[in-house]
């Protein structure tokens, strides 16, 4: 029997198998309100047959956000607006598909261009905002940020908890912190961008302090049933940055809060790095934080073929795998995965003619077979 294709349980929910949709910006929001795009986009990823679908990272308010095309919680517009895109996906989605969020706020690096504008820090006459730090540290040559005062720290830590509430009313399932990829909480995480000579600020203890005050707040505004997670950093790829010791040490005390999982990706904190990107080259992180805190792990980071997101949860590595471009690529990519490692999933009835068990042609009609 296929362990990718197993249950699992966490706090209260029950997922159907181990595969997850990866937040995946999108860029593409009407002031932090989804639209067309993302009704699309969700009922497709929401067709996949994941067990769990991410939405992308969600501004906690308007100035977390990444880009002015970013997604956002934090206006009723907002709220109205994915409400109705999540009740057409959902109707699409096979039964047991269990719906979650990210949410984020972007610290230094947010007032970007959007991906295919430049990447660049916004310019004047493209309505930049002022951006928040733990340091008033630039990433690159982007905007300084402003050093976050404790009134910053106590507003942005209340609108988590406020885009927490929303997402419970919204019918999510899941609810996981953004505390990677060098968006704020990562940067109040890492000495790199955290200089601090507070209590939030020095040793690791305290600059894991805010990150913790915002876990256990949001943690204690939503129900023990929903599952309550985080992406954190495996590791900075910097010398001077955080390690796999250092995230262990932070997974813990996210487990000691009563977080469910941790999702293990890295990087993003400092420009410029070189990261050995290959097959799994993540995996890693996630597996020694699972051996070391024994909480739920999901591993995430070119992770494309069903056998190595197999051996993933056989080995007992991770519990779940996380997939961004390998559902890019193929939307349908559990359905395939299913059939590689002949396991049964459920697929949408318009579409059975099409499949292998109906159609002896249906290998001969996929791409590269």
């Amino acid at each position: 029997m296929s362990k990718l294709f197993s249950p699992i349980r966490l706090a209260g929910q029950d997922f159907p198998n181990r595969i997850v949709v990866a937040p995946m910006c999108q860029y593409s929001a009407d002031d932090g309100s989804a639209n067309e795009w993302h009704l699309q986009n969700l009922m497709n990823l929401g067709m996949s047959g994941a067990g769990l679908v991410m939405l992308e990272a969600t501004a906690v308010e308007r100035p977390g956000r990444i880009t002015h095309g970013c997604l956002g919680l934090y206006s009723d517009n907002n709220i109205a607006a994915l409400d109705r895109v999540l009740k057409a996906a959902r109707r699409v989605s096979p039964a047991g598909t269990k719906w979650g969020i990210q949410i984020a706020h972007s610290g230094r690096k947010g007032s970007q261009q959007r991906p295919w504008e430049g990447g660049a820090a916004i310019q004047p006459g493209e309505d930049p905002w002022q951006t928040f730090g733990p340091s008033a540290l630039p990433f690159g040559d982007w905007h300084t940020p402003r050093e976050a005062s404790l009134d910053d720290m106590a507003r942005i830590r209340d609108a988590f908890v406020e885009t927490a509430k929303r997402s419970v009313d919204l019918g999510l399932e899941v609810i996981e912190l953004h505390c990677a990829h060098g968006y704020l909480l990562h940067e109040f995480l890492s000495p790199l961008s955290n200089q601090r000579t507070d209590k939030y600020g020095g040793s690791p203890e305290n600059r894991m302090r805010f990150p913790l005050e915002v876990a256990r707040a949001v943690r204690e505004a939503v129900p023990g049933e929903l599952v309550f997670g985080a992406r954190i950093t495996g590791t900075d790829w910097h010398e001077e940055g955080i390690d796999l010791e250092e995230a262990a040490t932070f997974a813990s005390a996210l487990k000691a809060v009563g977080l469910d999982y941790v999702c293990v990706s890295s990087g993003g904190l400092v420009p410029g790095l070189k990261i050995p990107v290959e097959a799994g080259y993540q995996l890693s992180y996630a597996a020694g934080i699972k051996e070391r805190t024994g909480i739920a792990t999901r591993a995430v980071g070119m992770i494309a073929d069903p056998h190595q997101a197999e051996e993933i949860i056989a080995s007992g590595q991770a519990d779940m795998v996380a997939l961004a471009r390998g559902l890019i690529d193929n939307p349908r990519w559990p359905w395939h995965a299913a059939e590689a490692l002949g396991a049964e999933m459920t697929v949408p009835p318009q579409y059975l003619r099409g499949h292998a068990p109906n159609w002896p042609g249906a290998k001969l009609a996929r791409p590269g077979s």
